[in-house]
């Protein structure tokens, strides 16, 4: 009678009527108090149409009233589950698992059979046919680790129960099982080690099934070791360098790793870089965790020496590998000291006898451009012919060198600048022959994205092959087919660059075409990386045409904002530490009374939210959501005030975007509020470098972006100076060392010093935000550790921050109220610091030093005669003499001039310009630092309104180098 009764409660609380649900929660409750609820339920279990309700009620009763309930009702309730799981839900399960394709489903399906057979594997045995079969398809499910790790772990349980009709299926699965496992210690190193126990189960229970595989399962588990081994040294070189150092292991761990680095890979096997294939994706194996290791310290460079000396083609590959990480982890060092060799032992390793080491070497030249600039570009006279050459006489189908060879060639191009010039006409010829002539797919890909290298360093200068390009482009961007998706986002994400860089006059006849093409693509192909590339390309539209843009707005920036509020590619991942939850009980902690069942919505919600571990989100995804920020934001800033009431539609997503909360104050302020203190527990707390990097980077962004608006909290400016303080101070969790390593003063990888920079990078920033005098006092407290770190035993990258830091503060002071005072007051201390510089053995160092002492002198502006600092004008005068006699630096001359027109133009009366002037102008036009041409020339037109004569006198005879630069 009681099953009946139940059943009906339970069918009431699926109506969708609230009063309905409100009373069958009431009635549920009391019956919950009859003991008799546990054999209606397990009754409901098996008899009911609907048996799933049962099965969630009589879980939520006995999850934490076990010992309440009478010995009979828990061996009834024993006896009743596991028969309704053998009878009723794996056969159902095996069912649709073999058909169904939603990721959930299958995870959750495969937690409760690995549960279940795992408590009592045994009564399953009659299945165990059906099982190995379903495991046999899991196992080939790589892109799912969580379905592998249970499949796996049910594997475990069922293997010392198996019998000789199960032989042939287990050895059948044993590839499929090592595979799984390698893909499982890439996603969760834990579950992967847990679901190794499955070769001891094999190996004590069924050796014969092990037998036919002993060959791979041994090189498997040698390939762990040394991927454990790997990750292990990395995380000490990342995290404890000065403890490596101090103890002297070092030696001994670069005796262990270069050996893996320079393996040669198995008979018949190639390593995953070197295979020819249209495959990209970074590679994990022990090999490339060894070559990291060299991203943190500059001695390995006498073993890379070695290996690049060897006869062995893996040795000099291995060799060239680690000077390529070393180009990231070791830039100041390589730059300074090293760069012309290294760069020539590359460029004799282009010509090697080995496509391995060639392919290396190509690899190395990409990461030097990208990490030693502008330092490499120099070098261009030598290495552009040498690459263009290098490309000309590749054989186009080996598809992965051509790729590092475009590679290296995009990376130089990038940073090239006006440099490009004599170049572009064989650049052009090459990449427009590649367009229309190169069969293969992947090729026309990198020759499109060559292109908007090529653009981003030629500008106007490439307007002479723009329609052919365009032409090319036209067929690559309509083309939505799937085989022709990769060259279509190129196709576009060049297209944006062009926008960009050939000028307005040119792109605009283009613009109405390139906005409906984005439209059309939006609403006609579902795919992140194709949405993330059209919404650059309206943003770069609203820069050169706006009014093309303005009457698709409406549609534009709905589909940007859907973007951002979508959930797409986000997965959530339980807390497998924590009980399968599908109901909670929340007076299950109060064992003494008889717990009331909570069935409202928002307790289930919370629920779920507690077992939810995190969540993941696809590259992709986060990619287009971005972009989507981004290309918000400069719509906003280039359509103005046709942007704002259509993001007020969104307001959710719209507090969400900085750049369009730029334009409308109160959200402003609410994103601000959220996000400042956000950004600082970040720095404080997080354990990886380059993630505070990171944060103190966008932190920055956003202070320079909203000036004295970011700051207006109450007491955010003491705690952003703060932060910086503790990060200048080394007392964030991130540079942690833990113990006496602390105070060891051996070097340490070079990401410490960086992340130092990117903090001191925020003082200026927080300078010319602010009234001087308001952030005077937090300025006094940074300044003695800025200045700390320009004494000359410290390192020239330290002195090069300290100095730049302090010229750069000088120069926010010119445009902020009281900047004067302030600059006026700091002097006397800063005055000691800069001369030194001056004299300073590294040219970066005196590059700084020159524009700082410009900079203090601009600062203190009017007032200058009120402090000591005019009295030291004679001094920086003699100073800057002697300099010129004999620097030899361009870009320090350059500077040293725009510091001459900063005196002269703060304190006329304190500089003889009868002397300075000619001095002046002979040493122009400016060779390399063309920013400050805007100082030379605001200082000749200072000088011609206060004394035309004396401009006039000297304006003849140097007429050519002051007008050359125009």
């Amino acid at each position: 009678m009681m099953s009946e009764e139940l059943e009906r409660i339970l069918a009431r609380l699926t109506e969708p009527d609230n009063a309905v649900i409100q009373q069958a929660t009431a009635e549920l409750k009391q019956a919950f108090k009859d003991p008799a609820i546990i054999p209606a339920l397990c009754a409901l279990m098996t008899e009911s149409q609907n048996p799933q309700s049962a099965a969630v009620m009589l879980r939520l009763r006995v999850r934490k009233h076990w010992k309440k309930i009478s010995p009979d009702h828990r061996e009834s309730l024993k006896a009743v589950v596991l028969q309704h799981m053998i009878e009723i839900y794996f056969f159902n399960y095996y069912t649709v698992c073999s058909h169904i394709s939603t990721l959930n489903s299958v995870q959750v399906g495969l937690l409760l059979l690995s549960k279940v057979v795992g408590s009592n594997p045994e009564p399953f045995k009659p299945h165990y046919k059906q099982l190995l079969q379903l495991f046999g398809t899991v196992l080939q499910d790589l892109n799912n680790p969580t379905a592998l790790y249970y499949c796996i772990l049910t594997l475990t349980a069922i293997t010392a129960y198996t019998g000789t009709e199960e032989m042939n299926l287990m050895r059948s699965l044993i590839p499929k099982l090592l595979i799984a496992l390698k893909h499982l210690i890439q996603a969760d190193q834990d579950h992967a080690s847990e679901a190794m126990e499955v070769f001891d189960e094999l190996m004590e229970s069924e050796v014969s099934i092990v037998v036919p595989h002993i060959a791979e399962i041994v090189r498997f588990c040698l390939e762990v070791c040394l991927h454990i081994l790997i990750v292990i040294i990395t995380c000490l070189f990342l995290n404890l360098l000065k403890a490596v150092l101090k103890h002297k292991l070092l030696q001994p761990i670069l005796q262990v790793v270069f050996p893996i680095l320079s393996a040669a890979p198995p008979p018949g096997e190639e390593d995953p870089e070197d295979e020819e294939n249209d495959t990209e994706g970074d590679s994990e194996n022990p090999k490339h965790f060894a070559v990291q290791v060299g991203l943190f310290t500059c001695f390995t460079l006498p073993f890379t020496q070695t290996c690049l000396s060897s006869e062995n083609p893996y040795e000099r590959k291995g060799g060239l590998m680690c000077m390529a990480v070393l180009a990231e982890g070791c830039a100041d060092h390589i730059r300074t000291k090293m760069l012309s060799s290294m760069l020539q032992t590359v460029c004799r390793s282009l010509s090697d006898n080995n496509q391995v080491v060639r392919s290396a070497a190509l690899f190395a030249l990409g990461q030097f451009s990208e990490h030693l600039q502008p330092d490499v570009s120099k070098f261009h006279a030598e290495l552009m012919p040498l690459l263009h050459g290098y490309l000309s006489a590749v054989n186009q189908t080996k598809i992965g060198h051509m790729t590092k060879a475009f590679y290296a060639l995009e990376n130089f191009l990038e940073n090239l600048g006006p440099e490009i010039e004599p170049y572009l006409p064989t650049l052009m010829e090459t990449m427009l022959s590649a367009l229309n002539n190169a069969e293969n797919l992947k090729l026309k890909e990198l020759a499109v994205s060559a292109i908007g290298a090529i653009a981003n360093a030629a500008k106007e200068m490439l307007v002479p092959y723009f329609p052919p390009i365009i032409e090319s482009l036209k067929g690559f961007l309509t083309d939505t087919r799937e085989e022709m998706r990769t060259l279509q986002t190129q196709a576009l994400d060049t297209l944006s660059v062009l926008a960009r860089t050939v000028g307005k006059e040119v792109f605009s006849p283009l613009a109405a075409e390139c906005v409906q093409l984005g439209l059309n693509l939006t609403d006609g192909v579902d795919d992140p990386d194709l949405r993330r590339c059209t919404y650059s390309l309206f943003s770069a539209v609203s820069d050169v045409s706006p009014d093309c843009l303005a009457p698709h707005l409406t549609p534009i920036t709905t589909v940007m904002l859907l973007s951002l509020k979508s959930t797409e590619g986000v997965m959530a991942h339980l807390d497998e530490d924590k009980p399968f939850v599908l109901l909670d009980d929340d007076d299950a902690d109060d064992e003494d009374e008889e717990g009331d069942v909570d069935l409202d919505e928002e307790s289930e919600t919370e629920v779920d939210d507690r077992d939810v571990a995190g969540f993941s989100v696809e590259n992709a995804y986060i990619d287009e959501k971005e972009d989507a920020c981004d290309a918000l934001g400069e719509i906003a800033f280039n359509t103005g005030v046709n942007v704002k009431g259509l993001v007020f539609n969104y307001s959710e997503s719209f507090d969400q975007l900085l750049h369009i909360s730029l334009y409308i104050s109160p959200a402003l302020h609410k994103l601000l509020q959220v996000v400042l203190p956000c950004f600082l527990e970040a720095v404080r707390q997080d354990r990886e470098r380059q993630v505070v990097m990171a944060i103190l980077e966008s932190m920055n962004a956003v202070i320079k972006s909203c000036q004295g608006e970011a700051l207006q909290a109450p007491g955010i400016l003491a705690e952003i100076s703060n932060t910086i303080k503790d990060v200048l101070k080394k007392k964030t969790v991130c540079q942690d060392v833990g113990g006496d390593e602390a105070d060891d003063d051996e070097q340490q990888a070079e990401y410490d010093a960086m992340l130092q920079e990117f903090a001191g990078e925020g003082i200026p920033v927080l300078a010319s935000a602010l009234p001087a005098e308001t952030f005077y006092p937090h300025l006094n407290d940074l300044l003695p550790l800025i200045m700390s770190k320009a004494k000359p035993s410290c390192t020239e990258a330290d002195r090069s921050f300290s100095i730049g830091t302090i010229g750069e503060t000088l120069h926010s002071l010119v445009g902020v109220a009281g900047g004067s005072a302030v600059a006026g007051r700091l002097s006397n201390r800063l005055l000691p610091v800069l001369v030194a510089g001056v004299r300073d053995s590294d040219a970066e160092v005196r590059n700084n030093s020159v524009f700082a002492l410009g900079a203090l002198a601009q600062a203190a502006g009017p007032i200058v005669a009120s402090y000591p600092l005019c009295v030291d004008y004679p001094m920086m005068l003699s100073l800057f003499s002697n300099l010129l006699s004999k620097e030899s630096d361009l870009r320090v001359i350059d500077n040293l001039c725009a510091a001459l027109c900063r005196m002269i133009m703060s304190h006329i009366e304190g500089v003889p310009l009868e002397q300075v002037f000619p001095a002046l102008v002979a040493c122009l036009p400016l060779k390399e630092d063309m920013e400050e041409n805007k100082t030379i020339y605001s200082c000749l037109t200072f000088l011609y309104s206060h004394n035309p004569v004396l401009v006039q006198a000297h304006f003849h005879s140097q007429h050519a180098q002051l007008t050359a630069p125009y």
